[in-house]
């Protein structure tokens, strides 16, 4: 129970410095919110089909420069 209380915490911090960091040019928010929101789909299904979503339109077939 503190172990999942932990991650769950963890994942919530890492998305909350993601947030800041794409609002502020200091710091990269990409680099800590994608990580938070992967720890934070093991434990909340809402998450995970986010996830799941992006990683389907990441791997649509990108049209070749020049066609």
């Amino acid at each position: 129970m503190l172990k999942k209380s932990f991650r769950i915490g963890f994942g919530l911090v890492l998305v909350l410095i993601g947030i800041i960091g794409s609002l502020l040019p200091i710091i990269p928010g990409f680099v800590f919110f994608i990580p938070g929101l992967v720890i934070l789909a093991e434990y909340f299904p809402p998450v995970q089909r986010v996830l799941d979503w992006a990683k389907a339109k990441a791997s649509r077939e990108k049209p070749k420069p020049g066609s």
